[in-house]
């Protein structure tokens, strides 16, 4: 399926990214810098509004409490509908790095 939608933001496509395992708000800020090798580091105020979008949009979903902690961490997962719009932003990402290695001179 091919999204026409918007690219997503870099804090977007690495928050859906990171949630392909079940992660509260701390582990997904962690996983996100460890990806992008601390070229992308998430404030909280930016994740938790970020998360509140895309709860809103059903991209993801909350699912459970984290036993690491006294229970006060909520959980996120990635739904089915996030998934295929990851999918569709990561083969959009291809494309435009396939087009460059085609086009750029070095």
């Amino acid at each position: 399926m091919k999204n026409t939608a918007a690219a997503l933001t870099e804090a977007i496509y690495y928050i859906l990214l990171a949630l392909q395992e079940p992660l509260h708000g701390y582990g997904i800020m962690q996983k996100t810098s460890t990806m992008s090798k601390g070229r992308l580091v998430l404030s909280a105020g930016t994740l938790y509004g970020a998360i509140s979008n895309l709860l809103e949009k059903g991209w993801i979903l909350p699912c459970g409490e984290s036993s690491d902690s006294d229970g006060r961490r909520k959980l996120y997962q990635i739904t089915d509908k996030g998934q295929e719009v990851l999918l569709a932003e990561f083969e959009r990402l291809e494309e435009l790095v396939e087009n460059g290695r085609m086009n750029i001179k070095k």
